[in-house]
């Protein structure tokens, strides 16, 4: 009896993965029809508009996180500029809406072949290098756009005061707090979407490849590999799952701003893929929605009249969130390496409490 059960489990194991994944999804699709508190996490209940605007930025930032996996955590590329990609996203499909009539679809996928011909342009030039210099020739062509988004060339970016979108051609259900809602369901599609693709290219050959560049590029190659051509494959669809991520985010904020095409912003995701454990899917997620939902909330728990009533020497730090935030961030690199994940892992094992084994005298 007790092996047969044993033996259902192992048979069912393959699959509780994609189980939970399915339910999480589901509860997350139903969540705005529900009245669940926010319960200090979100600003309200789960229906309201900011609460719903909150998610959505939270999910946006999941998938981002994820397509940044793909470049630094799979093929083990560390990359500063992959906000660039992002910024297209964003800034591409704003230009085109602002100076064209062309409708919300045929714009994106417009954007997206752009994107894709400027991802495999910069990967091809950047991946000529590799190491540190890979890392600087990733930061040049993300400050390079950052100066072109700021400097305002032609009146297209908006500069330092963003861009706002041209609802016109924009479909109503998709436009003010009213349609918010609608808003989260198009971020669960996104990350849902971005999840599968580097879920599918991780377990393809593709994957088991780019996997092995990152081991090993030396053993890649005497085995008859291309570990050029196997980056590039990581970096372009890393960078494309941006550029469809910013779309998305452009319709959240229903804008542009210049701050999420700098470096800091790459920084951010390394922070996020690194908090999670690096290497790790469901890492990237858990590391970039607790770094998101606590660089959002805590602004609020600094003004709080608990918080505002001790002495400055405690007052002042726990009012910036990127200090607490930087704290949590150094714990983690500090006692838990392998970031939120590896701490799960553990204690999925039952290692957690056992000693290391000594070795033989």
């Amino acid at each position: 009896m007790k092996k047969s059960v044993e033996t259902r489990r192992s048979a069912l194991g393959p699959w509780v993965p994609a189980i939970i994944g399915a339910a999480v999804v589901v509860l997350l699709a139903v969540l705005p029809l529900l009245n669940i508190p926010g319960m200090g996490i979100l600003p309200g209940p789960t229906y309201t508009p900011g609460s719903l605007h909150l998610m959505a930025y939270v999910m946006l930032m999941v998938a981002l996180a994820l397509s940044y996996h793909m470049i630094f955590g799979t093929a083990g590329l560390l990359s500063f500029g992959h906000a660039l990609y992002f910024g297209v996203g964003v800034y591409g499909l704003g230009i085109v809406l602002e100076r064209t009539d062309i409708p919300l679809l045929p714009a994106a996928l417009i954007v997206l072949v752009i994107g894709i011909f400027v991802t495999n342009l910069l990967g091809a030039i950047s991946l000529r290098v590799t190491g540190i210099s890979f890392a600087m020739v990733t930061l040049a062509f993300a400050q390079a756009g950052n100066v072109f988004v700021r400097r305002n060339p032609g009146g297209y970016t908006g500069g330092d005061e963003g861009l706002s979108i041209n609802t016109a051609n924009v479909p109503d259900y998709l436009i003010g707090v009213v349609n918010t809602r609608n808003l989260y369901w198009v971020a669960l599609g996104i990350v849902v979407l971005v999840y599968l693709v580097v879920m599918w290219v991780e377990q393809t050959r593709a994957g088991h490849s780019i996997k092995a560049t990152r081991e090993n590029d030396m053993r890649v190659r005497v085995l008859g590999g291309q570990p050029y051509l196997i980056k590039l494959l990581a970096f372009v669809v890393g960078g494309t799952l941006a550029i469809i991520v910013g779309m998305a985010f452009l319709l959240l904020q229903s804008g542009a701003s210049h701050t999420y095409t700098t470096a800091e912003f790459t920084l951010t995701l390394l922070v996020m893929v690194v908090l999670g454990g690096v290497g790790k899917r469901w890492g990237a997620i858990v590391g970039a929605a607790v770094y998101t939902i606590l660089d959002q909330r805590l602004v609020a728990l600094a003004r709080l009249p608990e918080i505002q009533q001790l002495p400055a020497v405690l007052r002042i730090p726990l009012s910036e969130p990127l200090f607490l935030l930087g704290t949590l961030f150094i714990l983690i690199v500090m006692f838990l390496p392998g970031g939120i994940a590896g701490l799960a892992d553990r204690f999925r094992r039952g290692t957690v409490d056992e000693e290391p084994l000594k070795e033989p005298v």
